[in-house]
């Protein structure tokens, strides 16, 4: 049984927090982490996610995952990684809650669209979009713009694939799901928004980030992959037999079967779920108890400067998930269901971009004000805010009014 004790040397201290952008007075009920944790919850991006796609569009069935459902799994793995690896898990839990706040409408198929047009003037990253949500598009408080989050929160978010400049290590961030899972790597440049919010507020971009958004990073990973494979098998793109192709999923399927013989077909398939996700939360904090313990980091900064990741799997399981991501990859992302419902997706933002560039008057008041007062790169800028901030219901109404008769 999982006791929590003291933190660990490495883990963050929210009485030594590195602070806010705009300081303010501690709270006396809750630690600075659980103040982000809170301010997250509470925004109004966080309650739009209820109605984002993770893969399958919601309109297509209610008991498939969107990126609220994910973003909770995430937040309870990562809790469970930071006590077992006796960080604060009041971080782990904000970082993981945060980190899809800049996902599009639509899923990967929307943020592909937004990403090429997007493409000439400076891209379109979906977590520098979360830093922006959370530095400067959230207006709820009366003296910022804003969540106004600690420094750790801020840097989970931005480095949530890694370091972002040269310095750290050569290791590559988690393959995006839409690509394939092995020999994944990334050569984007540094974000625009990331870039300027680092040059007033710098969030050291060269070194890993601390242990517990490194356990939220991982634990959405973990998530993923375990609801991925309920998603598609409930939606039936692949049958148990096509996924025990992959050698760690036969295996836990064979073990089911044998303590468990003419299980239906729904229990098998919650079986093998939590069978999986368990195996992986189990391999991480032994694989990452055994890293922490080689480098014995001896603070949160020398976790961060530590070279490599602290927070992982060991490579028994690391092959077997990128087994399970080839396999996702191939029967799942690319199946002829699945592209026919993106390609709508993509259809729909396509269309709506250059309407609002080249029209700012078709947006909302408040972002049509903005947009008409610029040009080029930066009134795209806001126009891509606009549509990032969408749910997907509420941009397939755009598509109606925008493009009526």
């Amino acid at each position: 049984m999982a006791v929590r004790g003291p933190l660990a040397a490495y883990a963050c201290d929210a009485m030594r927090s590195r602070g806010r952008f705009y300081p303010e007075s501690p709270s006396p009920t809750r630690s600075e982490f659980q103040r982000d944790r809170d301010r997250i919850i509470h925004c109004t991006a966080f309650r739009r996610l209820a109605h984002k796609t993770q893969v399958f569009v919601p309109l297509d069935g209610d008991h498939f995952r969107t990126r609220l459902t994910h973003t909770i799994e995430v937040g309870q793995i990562a809790r469970a990684l930071a006590r077992a690896l006796r960080v604060d898990e009041d971080l782990a839990e904000a970082v993981a809650l945060a980190h899809d706040l800049g996902h599009t409408p639509f899923g990967h198929a929307g943020e592909g669209a937004l990403e090429a047009c997007m493409a000439p003037y400076g891209g379109f990253d979906h977590n520098a979009q979360a830093l922006r949500v959370v530095t400067l598009l959230e207006r709820r408080y009366a003296r910022y713009d804003g969540l106004d989050l600690t420094w750790e929160t801020l840097e989970g978010i931005a480095k949530h694939n890694g370091p972002l400049l040269p310095g750290a290590g050569d290791e590559q961030p988690f393959p995006h799901p839409e690509e394939p899972a092995a020999g994944a790597t990334s050569c984007r440049p540094l974000p625009r928004y990331i870039a300027e919010f680092d040059a007033i507020f710098p969030l050291d971009l060269s070194t890993f980030a601390g242990v517990e958004a490194q356990a939220a990073a991982q634990a959405d990973d973990i998530a993923y992959i375990g609801h991925d494979i309920d998603d598609g098998l409930r939606a039936e793109l692949f049958s148990l037999d096509d996924i025990a192709r992959t050698h760690f999923i036969a295996g836990v399927l064979a073990q089911i079967r044998d303590e468990h013989p003419g299980l239906e077909r729904g229990r098998v398939i919650h079986e093998l779920v939590r069978r999986v996700i368990t195996a992986f939360v189990e391999d991480a904090i032994g694989e990452s108890l055994r890293r922490l313990a080689r480098v014995a980091p001896a603070s949160a900064d020398e976790a961060r400067g530590a070279g490599e990741t602290l927070v992982g799997l060991s490579p028994p399981l690391a092959e077997a998930q990128r087994e399970i991501k080839a396999f996702l990859f191939a029967n799942m992302y690319r199946h002829e269901k699945i592209l026919g419902v993106w390609e709508r997706a993509r259809d729909a933002i396509s269309r709506l971009f250059p309407a609002f560039f080249q029209r700012p008057e078709l947006m909302p008041a408040e972002w049509a004000a903005q947009a008409a007062a610029l040009q080029g790169a930066e009134r795209a800028v806001v126009v891509a805010d606009y549509i990032a901030g969408m749910t997907d219901r509420y941009a397939l109404g755009e598509v109606k009014r925008v493009f009526a008769g």
